[in-house]
């Protein structure tokens, strides 16, 4: 949520023609080894309950206007599986679907005017899963970076399938008939209205869309939050300039409020973030679904970060809390000077693409676009750095830097030019050794998106603060680390 989604596509029709019937990409998230394939049918599931799971599961208002109607979400990935990355579906993107679930994490699924639609919500960027071994079981954190999440890619299939020829009614409603027994109505509504509407809808997103295709990659565990609200929904100028950033974690943020938020510090209250994130999602200030939200900002107001799941070496924590202390904490801790503030980016001297990407006159725009609404935006600037965030939880939000070009802590502490210059990101398995997730190997290389440092965007310099600490030093300040 605190990083909004922004491939939200476009209506089915026009309105004259049939205003609520519409069409939405459903960004999807994590996990590529433990995902359920959408290929089966899941048991369904109820209602979510609990914070947690309304987190994970509730719409936001964004099925009325933008939802992808449900049984031509569920056929494409059996109609054009050449299309897709690799076996399993939709899993083959890293969606988390959890036992028993009908729908996937951080997607929902909600009958609106008479069908059933499928959008999504804050949780497929931000929610984490993580694996101790090989074999072991994952772990699903909510609120959590979604880093093996490759959206881009989800996105890039759903075009590719609505502008393949047999995107037509007659095949699609035959994969259709394999799937379930829809009614006479139903019937009539997917081959007139909703197969030409997605396939109308697919056909402009990928015209509109047509800037990404000179951009760098994101790759998994990354996206470009801004460059499509900026030519958009702000109608500022397309340009060049890239915003590929790291998923980010939304927990614990109660401690964070006053804090400037989003890498660059581009947002401050909480609330516009939520508001703008929703809206960046395809909610309209009509649809967008008030009370979900403030249920789903109390709770990660709150919500901690996950504890390290390792052992770690108490003694020397303690010797790296004095490093800590004495190096970081100014920055990173929280109650820290400059924690929460934006470092300029003469000093941080990070890739400074992600901070270019944002303009003057996009956060104008943004500021001016909830005038007319009971809610309002203020906040948003342009400002000349990254932010310096509180290190709750850091183990967990690997790889590092604000574009995710540093995949371990210990090679955070290296000089920039010691740093990996290739690497795979989007494998779920921790490396505990390096303390960052395992990114090379045969198993990182098969799942992973290849990280090439050289690439636009890509830096991984700057941020030398450490570097000349001592070993002996650099080992007891990760070992604390570990601990927050």
């Amino acid at each position: 949520m605190v990083m909004p989604p922004i491939l939200s596509p476009v209506p089915l029709l026009s309105r004259s023609a049939r205003r609520s019937i519409v069409v939405g990409v459903a960004l999807s998230v994590a996990a590529l080894m433990f995902a359920v394939s959408v290929t089966g049918q899941p048991p369904a599931s109820g209602p979510a309950s609990g914070e947690a799971e309304h987190f994970k599961y509730a719409s936001i208002g964004i099925e009325e206007n933008e939802g992808l109607p449900y049984w031509i979400w569920q056929a494409l990935p059996r109609m054009f599986p050449e299309k897709l990355p690799g076996p399993g579906g939709y899993s083959s993107f890293g969606i988390i679907w959890e036992q028993g679930k009908e729908m996937p994490v951080g997607f929902t699924k909600k009958r609106v005017s008479g069908v059933d639609r499928v959008a999504i919500n804050c949780a497929f960027c931000h929610t984490a899963i993580v694996r101790t071994a090989r074999d072991a079981a994952p772990m699903i954190v909510p609120g959590g970076p979604s880093n093996q999440l490759d959206p881009q890619a989800y996105v890039r299939f759903l075009q590719a399938a609505a502008t393949d020829p047999r995107f037509n009614a007659g095949e699609v409603m035959t994969a259709i008939d394999q799937l379930t027994d829809l009614s006479w109505l139903d019937r009539l509504q997917y081959r007139f209205l909703y197969i030409p509407g997605v396939r109308k809808a697919l056909e402009k997103q990928k015209r509109d869309l047509a800037w990404m295709d000179a951009q760098p990659r994101w790759g998994r565990g990354r996206i470009d939050p801004f460059n499509r609200v900026k030519f958009s929904y702000l109608r500022q100028p397309v340009d060049a300039t890239i915003g590929n950033s790291d998923m980010v974690p939304i927990w614990n943020m109660r401690p964070r409020m006053g804090m400037r938020l989003h890498w660059d510090g581009l947002a401050g209250p909480l609330r516009e973030v939520v508001l703008s994130s929703a809206l960046g999602d395809g909610a309209t200030p009509k649809s967008i679904d008030l009370k979900s939200l403030e249920r789903m900002e109390n709770w990660l107001l709150d919500v901690k970060p996950p504890k390290y799941p390792y052992p770690v070496d108490g003694a020397l924590a303690a010797v790296g809390e004095q490093v800590f202390t004495a190096e970081c904490a100014r920055c990173h801790a929280f109650g820290g000077a400059r924690t929460g503030t934006v470092i300029p980016i003469a000093e941080i001297g990070t890739d400074r693409h992600r901070l270019d990407m944002w303009t003057k006159g996009a956060a104008d725009a943004y500021n001016a676009y909830g005038e007319k609404y009971p809610w309002d935006f203020d906040a948003f600037a342009k400002t000349d750095g990254y932010v310096a965030m509180p290190l709750d939880g850091v183990w967990l939000r690997a790889p590092y830097l604000h574009n995710g070009s540093v995949p371990s802590l210990y090679d955070l502490l290296a000089s920039p030019d010691k740093r990996p210059t290739l690497f795979f990101r989007g494998y779920e398995v921790y490396d505990p050794d390096r303390v960052g997730f395992v990114s090379s190997g045969p198993d990182a290389e098969r799942v992973g998106f290849k990280f090439e440092a050289s690439v636009a965007g890509n830096a991984s310099a700057g941020h030398t603060y450490g570097v000349d600490l001592p070993d002996d030093r650099k080992r007891a300040l990760v070992e604390f680390l570990k601990t927050r």
